[in-house]
């Protein structure tokens, strides 16, 4: 079998992935991004089952799949999706000394990586994912 074509491009996908972030949030550091990133996934990871959250990164190019599931404790305690505005806080809260989320880092996130996916299978898995799975990631 041939590799697929998402593993050759993935590097160039995740700059031009960087590139969008940069361009909404004027934040220039690769390191901060990924930290933005880190943060919102992680976030949204939380309000999630594993199944769930596999159909959803299954959706995500490669690094930004990666990213999704590193560092990922399944024994975690689920949580409920809250507003939007306590789940920004979540999200600046990951390595707070050196995070520099702003406070549309959810909504900056989300337009990014809507940039990166098949659009309608996004929202299709999001349909099936709980309440609030698709207010999260509504830019």
């Amino acid at each position: 079998m041939t590799m697929p074509s998402e593993y050759r491009s993935a590097s160039a996908d995740f700059d031009a992935y960087l590139d969008d972030i940069r361009a909404d949030t004027l934040i220039d550091s690769r390191n901060a991004i990924y930290t933005v990133t880190q943060g919102v996934f992680q976030t949204f990871r939380r309000r999630l089952d594993i199944e769930e959250a596999i159909r959803f990164a299954n959706l995500l190019p490669p690094v930004l799949r990666a990213i999704f599931v590193a560092d990922w404790d399944p024994d975690e305690v689920k949580r409920p999706f809250e507003d939007r505005r306590a789940m920004t806080r979540e999200v600046q809260s990951l390595r707070g000394d050196h995070n520099f989320s702003p406070d549309t880092a959810i909504r900056d996130v989300a337009a990014a990586v809507r940039k990166q996916v098949d659009e309608t299978a996004f929202d299709r898995v999001l349909q099936t994912l709980p309440d609030g799975a698709e207010e999260f990631w509504r830019p």
